[in-house]
């Protein structure tokens, strides 16, 4: 039985617009993908994409969904300012962390289109050391210099958090919430869950290498600067575009609900 048919979800495709149709459509896909490459936290991170048409408006996961649930009709359409305008006939709402979180994003960052929220074992592990991310592969250095980091006081449910969160991420993309996990944003969902997948790697490489308690090879300052200037535009493409069709095949192949 699919996600949609086990929960009743009615489906809303004739009733939104097109734009927000696709943000539905990419979100959903990028929660499936969430879990099938093992990122989710069962329902406890979020996934967002702000409404191409409406931009005081973000796509939400509803707070009760476990990630390989969603589908593209199942979304809650929030306001920055917290207003519920659409959710499923389900008894899940909007999770306060959930739109702390995303809510200062969309109102500090008008380029950001999407974000993207985890707990991972990686991810919680690197957010919980002092030298946070390190240069010592490939992966890590399309972050380096450009990772922002945001001190830990508490879950983020206090609205009042929104603005320090927001100062810390600043203009960058990616950020690790110390003692908590990572974050990244996109000016689309590919470009914001590609960006995940790669910060998600480098921790994991980061954590085995430190794991074989020996001295680890880190690059010279020259090297690491050459690295992550091939991450920069014009010599880097946008992340996302060539990945993501090749993603949703993945997933149709394996349960196309998601479209529903």
């Amino acid at each position: 039985m699919t996600a949609h048919a086990a929960l009743r979800i009615a489906p809303i495709r004739a009733s939104v617009p097109k734009a927000e149709w696709q943000a539905r459509l990419d979100l959903a896909a990028c929660y499936r993908l969430c879990e099938q490459y093992g990122m989710s936290d069962m329902i406890y991170t979020h996934i967002t994409a702000r409404v191409p048409d409406s931009p005081g408006h973000f796509l939400i996961n509803p707070n009760g969904m476990l990630f390989g649930e969603i589908n593209a009709s199942s979304l809650l359409k929030v306001s920055v300012e917290g207003e519920v305008l659409y959710k499923p006939d389900l008894p899940y709402g909007l999770h306060p962390a959930g739109f702390t979180i995303h809510s200062s994003i969309y109102r500090a960052r008008p380029d950001a289109m999407a974000a993207m929220h985890t707990h991972t074992i990686a991810g919680m592990a690197v957010s919980a050391l002092k030298c946070g991310l390190l240069p010592i592969t490939q992966t890590a250095t399309r972050f380096y210099g450009r990772i922002a980091y945001h001190d830990f006081r508490g879950p983020e449910r206090d609205p009042a958090e929104r603005e320090s969160l927001a100062r810390s991420i600043g203009s960058r993309n990616a950020c690790i919430l110390r003692n908590h996990g990572l974050l990244t944003l996109g000016e689309s969902v590919p470009e914001a869950f590609i960006a995940m997948w790669g910060l998600e790697r480098a921790c994991q490489a980061q954590l085995q290498a430190m794991a074989c308690n020996t001295e680890l090879e880190i690059p010279s300052d020259e090297v690491v600067a050459k690295s992550c200037a091939m991450y920069d535009p014009p010599n880097s493409r946008r992340y996302g575009l060539l990945e993501w069709p090749g993603l949703l095949r993945k997933l149709d192949a394996t349960d196309p609900s998601w479209r529903d």
